[in-house]
C-alpha cells in the first residue's frame, strides 16, 4: 500500500509539472471562460435571470470544467505517442496508479479554475459572497472528478490527433444539454428527461443549488450528486480498463 501511494505521489507530481509546462492551455482553460463570464454578464444579465451571476458563476465553474476533459486527454495522449509512459508500463506502476495521479495532478487547476470564476463573479455582483460560495466551491472538485474520469477515458482511447475533436462532443454537451444558457422549461418534456438522466445538468444544477440555498435536499441535491458520481465511477472504472489494455497491448 505505502509503494502505491509513493508511486502515486511521484507520478502525480510529475504530470503536474507537464501541465505547467503547457501555459497557452492553462491560459485558455482558465481565460476563455473568465471572458465568456464577463461578457455574458454584462449584455444579458438585465434581460434574463439566467445570467444573473448567481446562476452565472456556478455555470461557467462547470462549464470550464468540461475543458479539462481536452486537456487531461491530450496529456495522456502525449505520453502514450512518446517514449515516457513506455518506460513506465515495464515498472511495477499499475493502471490505476496511472490514472489516480493524472486526475490527483488536476486538482489544483480545478480549484484555482473555481476559485477564480467565483471571486469575479463576486467583485461584479457583491451578494454571491456568501458561506453558501465556500460550500458551491467544495461542491465544484466533486464535479470535476467527472470532467477527469472522461478526459482519462478519452486519452486513453483516442491519439493526440483525434482527442480534439472527441473532447468537443463533451463540451458541446456541457453547453447544450446543461441548460446553463438558456430555460429549459419550453423544451419537450422528453427532452428535458434526457437532459435529466445525462450527468451535464445534473453538475451544473448541484452547483448552482448549493450556491443559491438548497431547498429539497433530495431533489436539489441529493439526487444530481447520485447521477454525478454514478457517471463520474463508470467513467473511471472505464479509464483503468482501458489504459491497462493499452499497456498490455505496448
Amino acid at each position: 500500500m505505502k509503494k502505491s501511494l509513493s508511486r502515486i505521489t511521484t507520478l502525480t507530481k510529475r504530470d503536474f509539472k507537464e501541465i505547467l509546462r503547457d501555459p497557452l492551455s492553462l491560459i485558455f482553460t482558465l481565460g476563455m471562460p473568465l471572458f465568456m463570464e464577463i461578457l455574458f454578464y454584462l449584455i444579458f444579465h438585465k434581460l434574463t435571470p439566467q445570467f444573473e451571476m448567481k446562476y452565472l458563476a456556478p455555470g461557467i465553474v462547470v462549464f470550464a470544467q468540461s475543458f479539462i476533459s481536452l486537456f487531461v486527454g491530450l496529456l495522456i495522449a502525449i505520453d502514450r505517442s512518446t517514449s515516457f509512459l513506455t518506460r513506465l508500463y515495464v515498472s511495477n506502476a499499475k493502471s490505476y496508479e496511472f490514472i489516480f495521479s493524472y486526475a490527483l495532478s488536476m486538482i489544483p487547476i480545478i480549484f484555482v479554475q473555481s476559485l477564480l470564476f467565483f471571486l469575479v463573479g463576486g467583485i461584479i455582483d457583491s451578494s454571491i459572497f456568501s458561506i453558501n460560495m465556500i460550500f458551491a466551491i467544495l461542491v465544484s472538485i466533486v464535479t470535476s472528478l467527472l470532467f477527469i474520469a472522461i478526459g482519462i477515458l478519452l486519452g486513453s482511447l483516442c491519439n493526440e490527433k483525434s482527442i480534439g475533436g472527441i473532447s468537443s462532443i463533451v463540451i458541446a454537451g456541457q453547453s447544450v444539454l446543461s441548460g446553463m444558457w438558456f430555460p429549459i422549461e419550453g423544451l419537450s418534456e422528453g427532452m428535458i428527461t434526457f437532459m435529466n438522466i445525462l450527468p451535464f445538468r445534473n453538475a451544473t444544477k448541484l452547483v448552482q443549488n448549493t450556491m443559491n440555498g438548497i431547498n429539497d435536499v433530495y431533489k436539489d441535491f441529493l439526487i444530481p450528486l447520485i447521477i454525478v458520481i454514478a457517471y463520474t465511477i463508470v467513467s473511471f472504472i472505464l479509464a483503468i480498463v482501458a489504459f491497462k489494455r493499452k499497456m498490455k497491448s505496448n
